[in-house]
């Protein structure tokens, strides 16, 4: 058998060892300490836009967190991207709010501004305004950012920003993840770096990030015992995995390029075949950290279609991906309100997401192009 070739794998950078070992010789092995607050450091300074960044044990404990220093409570309607990872709409139900889906539009394969609006609209009218939007930067896209913006301050509502996947991207020059009123990114062990399991909550303001970082060392009182006035979370970054993050930032703009430069090879290696789309940027706005590419594929053009492929890929040990099911499509989310078309719906029939590593090597592309050459007619 061949060796496995990952959708996308964690990729060290050879520092990270050094700010571990650091924290073992201070014996600072806790959720608190130097590389705690110089990981954060070094984020704010890469995204730059004076934001104030708390780093967190998930993007997903991030998102928990905005919503509730937002003000979501139980019964409340939160208007959420549907063409996601179920991580962007679960913490919404943390809440005990209710989600409320957005197709997507064609071009960033993000939330439809045109369906955002009529959303607002439809929910004003039935009473119930909602009380935040969840947009996505859906494998490095950015969103239509200025229509979306645009939309939550017409109607005054706040606006969040999944940027999980978006570290390094930008829109009209300025980073994905500083444009939402919060937002959060996510250190998985796939994401563009990792910290092994981690995330992070942008703030806007010192005050912001001061509550997320009480809310997540369990909401602490200032008193000499243990008192809590609020219910808290155990969601701080540990100092050992923002080591490992430390690390991670001085190769952060060495692994955006090598994931785009495998978007150009994708780019390269479907140029010649007919019904096949790679997910590209709309315009000179966008700039995508490509963190996954992904095609989509029209069967009766191609002669072929995405389950054709991804087999294929499969018998060969690389590992492929359909796009993300819809959350208003899984059977957790099945009585939500829907808005939209079936663009999203379409996309996960159709779309595949292509091996996107960045410690991808020459052979290991060779071995992918070999394969998919394979399926031409």
């Amino acid at each position: 058998m061949k060796d496995k070739i990952w959708l996308s794998s964690p990729h060290m950078g050879g520092n990270e060892l050094k700010y571990i070992d650091e924290a073992f010789e201070e014996n600072w092995v806790a959720p608190l300490g130097p590389n705690v607050n110089g990981f954060e450091e070094d984020l704010e300074h890469y995204l730059k836009q004076d934001v104030e960044v708390a780093a967190l044990s998930a993007g997903t404990a991030a998102l928990h967190l905005a919503l509730i220093i937002l003000g979501v409570k139980t019964g409340d309607e939160v208007l959420c991207q549907t063409f996601t990872f179920s991580a962007t709409a679960n913490p919404i139900t943390y809440v005990g709010a209710v989600p409320v889906f957005i197709d997507s539009e064609p071009e960033t394969w993000n939330m439809n501004p045109a369906a955002l609006e009529e959303a607002i609209k439809d929910r004003i009218a039935k009473g119930k305004k909602p009380k935040a939007i969840v947009i996505v930067h859906l494998y490095g896209m950015p969103a239509k950012l200025a229509e979306l913006i645009a939309i939550a301050a017409k109607y005054e509502i706040p606006l969040i920003e999944d940027a999980a996947e978006a570290l390094g991207s930008t829109f009209k020059g300025q980073n994905c993840g500083t444009f939402g009123e919060m937002s959060v990114v996510s250190f998985n062990g796939n994401k563009i770096i990792t910290t092994s399991g981690g995330g992070a909550l942008i703030c806007k303001t010192k005050e912001q990030k001061d509550k997320a970082v009480f809310l997540s060392t369990q909401a602490r009182d200032q008193a000499p015992h243990y008192q809590h006035s609020e219910i808290g979370y155990n969601y701080r970054m540990s100092n050992i995995s923002a080591g490992i993050g430390r690390g991670q930032m001085e190769v952060l703009d060495k692994r955006v390029a090598a994931r785009r430069k495998n978007h150009e090879f994708y780019l390269d290696v479907f140029r010649d075949f007919s019904g096949v789309k790679v997910f590209t940027e709309p315009n000179e706005d966008y700039f995508s950290n490509h963190w996954l590419s992904a095609i989509t594929i029209d069967e009766k053009i191609a002669g072929f279609s995405r389950e054709d492929l991804r087999l294929t890929l499969e018998k060969q040990n690389i590992e492929s991906r359909p796009l993300w099911k819809p959350m208003h499509l899984q059977p957790v989310f099945n009585n939500s309100p829907y808005y939209g078309g079936k663009v999203a719906e379409e996309l996960f029939n159709i779309g595949l997401c292509l091996p996107s590593g960045s410690s991808l090597t020459d052979a290991d592309r060779n071995r992918i192009k070999t394969t998919i050459l394979s399926l031409r007619k």
